[in-house]
């Protein structure tokens, strides 16, 4: 066999994560397959709550506060639900488009807003309408950072376990800028994926 091509030990470590997180399934990802793309609720009026990840557009095209509202309505889809709940970006919104109402619920463990507080979404069918709020709890973030080490995560996953870390302790993104600026560097093997790592949290 001939040499591994440019960057394929690269992407290995860069998702090392994602297989650490595999194997504690024990490989099982059948029932994550199994899962529905959206779910509906009919609400008392018969109105449509749609609950998809990121949008009805598909699993990785997410809303943002910064989302505009001509994105937001396709996003939305058709027919426009009463109310749309999403996650995916771990960015907590409520905001209103035309008669849609969409919430964002943020992320439990990794907000990215610079809140560490978790967050979830409530929503609540009031006076003949749904009405949602994005409800911040505090909880024990110093044993969730010892899981990081007694699960075994931070020695096993790779060195991007390091950046998930940073991303709970300043609860904000660090994984995307830190693609976006080293990526190219990291295939080309002008870096390691280590390297970039250290670099990252040297200078963010």
């Amino acid at each position: 066999a001939g040499p591994n091509p440019p960057g394929k030990d690269a992407l290995a470590d860069i998702y090392r994560p994602t297989r650490w997180t595999l194997e504690q399934l024990g490989g099982d990802i059948a029932p994550l397959l199994a899962m529905p793309f959206q779910q509906s609720i009919a609400g008392p009026d018969g109105s449509e709550v749609r609950v998809v990840h990121a949008s009805t557009r598909g699993t990785r095209d997410g809303i943002f506060p910064m989302t505009d509202d001509d994105t937001l309505r396709e996003q939305i889809g058709h027919p426009a639900p009463a109310a749309l709940c999403v996650g995916h970006t771990h960015w907590p919104l409520v905001r209103r488009v035309d008669n849609t109402l969409v919430v964002n619920v943020g992320s439990v463990g990794l907000p990215f807003d610079k809140d560490a507080r978790a967050s979830y979404g409530r929503l609540t069918w009031t006076a003949g309408d749904w009405q949602a709020e994005v409800i911040r709890l505090n909880y024990d973030r110093q044993l969730t950072e010892e899981a990081y080490l007694t699960t075994g995560f931070l020695e096993q996953a790779g060195p991007l376990a390091r950046l998930h870390l940073e991303e709970l302790r300043s609860a904000r993104s660090e994984l995307f800028s830190w693609v976006a600026t080293y990526e190219d560097d990291i295939l080309h093997r002008r870096l390691t994926v280590e390297e970039a790592v250290d670099r990252w949290l040297a200078t963010n």
